[in-house]
C-alpha cells in the first residue's frame, strides 16, 4: 500500500531484458499523475510519475498522470532545473531535498530508489502552500503537458456545461490555464468579476443512463483544453459549477441575477439527480414556485432540504461500521454523509464532521484484473485501487481510522481540503474572496454573451428514494465493536497525510 499525494509515480516495463526499461510512475496525493521518463515508473496515486528508458538516446524520462491519465512526460534533468529555479527564489531551507546527479549508470534498485525519491519531492512541493501555488511550478507542469500532447497553441472553441445541460461555448487558446477558461465563460455569461471566483471548472463524466461522476476540479498546473481532448471520449465534459459549501454565501451569488441563474439551474438539477432529497410535499412546493419562476424562492426552500449543496459520489466500499460495507458518500455542509448497506441488508446512514477529523491520507495500490490467473501484476493485468482513509474523533480521547475504498478518493480529499480551507478562512475573519479568487491577467470582455436558460420543470420525486429514506436510521446507534482501530502515531509518517488546522478537540457531550 502507497501514499497517493496528488502527484503519483507509476512503473511498468516497456521490454523484460532491459532493465531500464522498468517503468515507475510517481504520484502524489491530490489531482495529478505524471509518467516521466527516468528509473522504472510506479503507481500510486492522484499525481503519477513513471519511468520510461529510450534505449538509443538512453536518456530517462517519468510519466506523470492525474487520476490515470498522462498529464505530461518530463526528464529527470527536467525536474533538476525546475527545483533549482524554485531553489533560487525560495531558498534551501524551504524547498525539500532533491534526489542528487549520479555519475555512473543506475541499477534497477537505486532506478527506482530515485523514483520513490521524486514522488516524495513532488509531493512535498505541492502540498507547500507557498510552493504549490508557485507560479513557475504550476507552468512549468502545464508547458510540459502541451509539449507531450503535442497541441500546438492555436485558437480553439472550447464547450463548458451547464447545470441544466445547456452548453456555453468559449473562444480560446490551447494554451490557456484553468483561470484564463473560467475568466472566459464568466465572460461569455456577463457573471461579473467579483463572482468569478465563487465557481469552478470541473472535469465530469457522464454515463449513458445519465449519472455524473466528477472525476475533478480543473487545477491551476493543466490546460482544461488539452486535459479534456487527450481523454479522446465523448462522456468526458467540463462543468461549471459553484466551488464553495458554505449556503451563507449564496446571497452574494443570488444578488446578480447570472449568479442567480446558474445557482438556480444547479438546485434544479441536483433536486432531479436525487442530490437533494424531497418528500412529495416539498416536491409540490418546489414545482409551484419553478412555474412562477421564483428562482430566489426556489432556492431558499432548497437551502432547507437535506443534501442541499452536496456532491454526490458513485457507490463504493467503506469499513465502517464493519469492513466490506457498499456506501453512497456525499461532501457537503463540512462533513462526509455515509449511507451505508449492511451486509444484512439493513440501511443505516450517518455523518463524520471534517472538524473531527485530525488528518486524512490518499493511499492506492496495483491490483489484478480477474483474468483466472496468479501472476504478478502487469501493466495491462493491473488496475489501481484508491483509498481514502481519516483518522476520527469517535469519542473524547478516541480516534478511529475510516477507509472508503473508491476511484473518487482524490476528488473526495479535494473537498475535505477545500472545506478547511474555507473554515479557517472564516474563523480568521479573512475574505473569502480573496480565498477563492487570486486574480492575475484580465481577459478582455467579448460583445458575444450568452444568457442561462431556465431548466424544465420538475418531474415527479422517485418514490424509490422516499423509501430508502425511512429504511436508514443514525450510524450512532451501530456498535463500533470488531472494526480495526489504529494508532495513528504508528500508522503514518508525518509526509504521509494531511494534516487538518480545522480539528477540534470535542467533548463526549459535544459527541
Amino acid at each position: 500500500m502507497t501514499y497517493v499525494p496528488e502527484f503519483l509515480l507509476y512503473s511498468h516495463p516497456r521490454r523484460a531484458n532491459h532493465p531500464c526499461l522498468n517503468t515507475s510512475w510517481f504520484r502524489p496525493e491530490g489531482l495529478l499523475q505524471c509518467p516521466l521518463n527516468g528509473p522504472p515508473d510506479t503507481q500510486n496515486g492522484s499525481t503519477a510519475l513513471a519511468h520510461r528508458c529510450d534505449i538509443c538516446h538512453n536518456v530517462s524520462a517519468y510519466n506523470i498522470h492525474v487520476n490515470g491519465v498522462l498529464h505530461c512526460r518530463v526528464r529527470y534533468s527536467q525536474l533538476l532545473g525546475l527545483h533549482e529555479q524554485i531553489k533560487k527564489e525560495y531558498g534551501s531551507n524551504v524547498v525539500p531535498a532533491f534526489p542528487p546527479k549520479k555519475i555512473f549508470t543506475l541499477t534497477p534498485a537505486e532506478v527506482e530508489q530515485r523514483r520513490e525519491q521524486l514522488e516524495k519531492y513532488m509531493q512535498a512541493v505541492r502540498q507547500d502552500p507557498l510552493l504549490g501555488a508557485n507560479e513557475m511550478f504550476n507552468s512549468f507542469l502545464r508547458k510540459a503537458q502541451q509539449e507531450t500532447q503535442q497541441i500546438p497553441t492555436e485558437d480553439v472553441s472550447l464547450d463548458i456545461c451547464l447545470s441544466n445541460g445547456q452548453k456555453v461555448t468559449v473562444n480560446i487558446l490551447t494554451s490557456d490555464q484553468t483561470e484564463d477558461v473560467l475568466d472566459a465563460v464568466a465572460t461569455k455569461l456577463d457573471l461579473p468579476d467579483d463572482l468569478v471566483g465563487y465557481f469552478s471548472l470541473f472535469l465530469i463524466r457522464e454515463g449513458a443512463d445519465g449519472g455524473l461522476t466528477f472525476v475533478r476540479k480543473l487545477q491551476e498546473f493543466e490546460l482544461p483544453y488539452v486535459s479534456i481532448t487527450s481523454l479522446r471520449n465523448s462522456e468526458f465534459h467540463i462543468l461549471l459549477r459553484k466551488s464553495y459549501w458554505d449556503m451563507a454565501y449564496d446571497g452574494d451569488v443570488m444578488d446578480n441575477r447570472v449568479g442567480l441563474n446558474l445557482l438556480y439551474a444547479q438546485t434544479v438539477s441536483d433536486v432531479e439527480r436525487g442530490w437533494i432529497l424531497v418528500n412529495k410535499d416539498q416536491h409540490r412546493q418546489l414545482k409551484s414556485l419553478q412555474e412562477k419562476g421564483s428562482k430566489k424562492e426556489f432556492i431558499h426552500l432548497g437551502q432547507t432540504l437535506k443534501y442541499y449543496g452536496y456532491i454526490k459520489f458513485d457507490p463504493c466500499v467503506t469499513d465502517f461500521p464493519e469492513k466490506g460495507c457498499q456506501v453512497i458518500v456525499s461532501a457537503g455542509s463540512n462533513e462526509l454523509n455515509f449511507h451505508v448497506k449492511l451486509p444484512s441488508e439493513q440501511m443505516k446512514e450517518g455523518s463524520f464532521k471534517v472538524t473531527r477529523m485530525r488528518c486524512w491520507r490518499v493511499t492506492s495500490c496495483q491490483v489484478p484484473t480477474a483474468n483466472g490467473t496468479t501472476n504478478p501484476c502487469s501493466a495491462s493485468k493491473c488496475e489501481v485501487k484508491l483509498e481514502l482513509s481519516f483518522e476520527y474523533l469517535m469519542s473524547k480521547d478516541r480516534l478511529q481510522w475510516v477507509t472508503i475504498t473508491s476511484q473518487q478518493a482524490i476528488m473526495m480529499s479535494i473537498c475535505l481540503q477545500s472545506m478547511v480551507d474555507e473554515l479557517m478562512v472564516k474563523k480568521s475573519g479573512g475574505s473569502i474572496k480573496k480565498m477563492l479568487r487570486k486574480r492575475h491577467n484580465s481577459i478582455q470582455r467579448s460583445d458575444s454573451q450568452q444568457a442561462v436558460k431556465s431548466p424544465p420543470l420538475l418531474d415527479s420525486p422517485d418514490p424509490n428514494r422516499e423509501q430508502i429514506v425511512k429504511l436508514s436510521t443514525k450510524l450512532g446507534s451501530v456498535s463500533l465493536r470488531g472494526i480495526s482501530a489504529s494508532n495513528s502515531a504508528n500508522d503514518i509518517s508525518g509526509n504521509d497525510f494531511h494534516g487538518n488546522y480545522a480539528f477540534e478537540g470535542i467533548g463526549d457531550d459535544d459527541l
